[in-house]
Parts: structure tokens; C-alpha cells; sequence
């Protein structure tokens, strides 16, 4: 399988304008929630011409996967010095946790987004979020640095449970108010440590773990 770039075309750099224009769109989403957004709203409160947000966004979903992006760098950013050695399921953790912070300031209108891009009357934003969710998934094993290759069986059954992870801990998230999203943690450190016992009878790579486990 091959890795999709994180970003497409349309890079941010073409516009410098394009995170301006993204933390414009949060911004009066939390003012009057995310349905309510128009671009040319946001257009005039940053003092730009229409077609200066349109060479970087065709639309408001596509203002959402600018914000979306941010999760997968959040994902992919530097780790510490001593993450090879950690065990795979803080691997994961750690990982799942930099998307769900990155997001937590503006957790409601993270929750309207994604409930705007799966309105079934819509299939030109839910079906693509069918492909995000997969490219999320790849992201957080690439970031996680976990060793079964794509294709192998392992790597079948990693993506199918990371999946099913990402959406169960995204539903816990989308009403967590407690403070340090502790509630969230506590649910995707259990489910990981759940996994793990069932995992390591699924064929693919050798593990560091009696290494890893000594790190903690």
C-alpha cells in the first residue's frame, strides 16, 4: 500500500494567507458554530478578496481538511529520544493523544466538522472521509513507527483495530469535558492494554518488548 502525502496539491505554502484563513473559520465557529461559517465572512474579517481564499480553498470542507491536517503533523512531529524503545501500545498512545490534543481547545467544532462531513445527503464529504480515516490510520502507524510492513497480515489486523480504536476513542472524546481529556486516556490506555494480550498472537514481526517494558 502506498502512502498518501499529507497534503495535496494545494500546498500551504502556495497561500500564506491559508492558516490565517483556517484559524479565522475556527474562530467563528466557536461564535456561531460551524454550519453558520461562510468564506466570505471569514474573507472579510481578515480583509481579503474572495479569490484569495479560493486559490487555497474550494470550499469550507476543504477549510475543515486544512484543520484535519493539523492533527496528522501533530502525529508525525519530533518524538523522544527513547521512543523506539517504548512498548508499541504507548507508541500508540502517545501518537493518538498529540491528535486528540490538537484538537482539544476547539473540541466542539472539531465534533461539528466531522458531523457536517458525514451528513449522508452530502456524499461529496462523507465519502472522502471514508479515505481520510484510512489515511489517518496509516499516519498514526507510520508515526507510531510499528514494523509490520503494509500488505503482511499483521499490518491487516493492526489497521482494522486501530480503526476501531480511533473511531470508539473519538466517540468518547467528542463529549469529554473532564480536565486533561483524562477521560479519553484512560479509554484508549485500556483498550491498548487490552490489544496488546491479543496481539501478540497475530504471525509478523518480532518484538522488543521485554526491552521496552523495562524502559517504563
Amino acid at each position: 500500500m502506498t502512502m498518501i502525502a499529507i497534503q495535496d496539491s494545494a500546498e500551504s505554502e502556495v497561500s500564506p494567507f491559508a492558516d490565517r484563513i483556517v484559524d479565522e473559520a475556527v474562530r467563528q465557529a466557536e461564535e456561531r458554530g460551524w454550519q453558520a461559517v461562510r468564506l466570505s465572512e471569514v474573507a472579510h474579517s481578515l480583509g481579503l478578496p474572495m479569490s484569495v481564499v479560493l486559490e487555497r480553498f474550494r470550499d469550507k470542507d476543504d477549510v475543515a481538511n486544512a484543520w484535519f491536517r493539523r492533527g496528522w503533523r501533530a502525529m508525525l512531529a519530533t518524538k523522544p529520544d527513547t521512543f523506539d524503545d517504548w512498548p508499541e501500545r504507548v507508541r500508540i498512545e502517545h501518537c493518538l493523544q498529540a491528535w486528540f490534543d490538537t484538537f482539544a481547545a476547539h473540541r466542539r467544532v472539531t465534533v461539528q466538522m466531522l458531523r457536517s462531513k458525514a451528513h449522508l445527503p452530502h456524499p461529496h464529504t462523507w465519502v472522502p472521509m471514508v479515505f481520510d480515516l484510512s489515511r489517518t490510520v496509516q499516519w498514526l502507524r507510520e508515526a507510531a513507527r510499528l514494523e509490520a510492513r503494509y500488505g503482511t497480515r499483521r499490518a491487516q489486523v493492526e489497521e482494522m483495530a486501530l480503526t476501531s480504536l480511533f473511531l470508539a476513542a473519538l466517540a468518547v472524546w467528542s463529549s469529554d469535558t473532564s480536565e486533561g481529556q483524562r477521560r479519553t486516556r484512560r479509554f484508549v490506555e485500556k483498550r491498548l492494554k487490552r490489544g496488546e494480550s491479543w496481539m501478540k498472537w497475530v504471525p509478523g514481526v518480532t518484538h522488543r518488548r521485554h526491552h521496552a517494558e523495562a524502559q517504563l
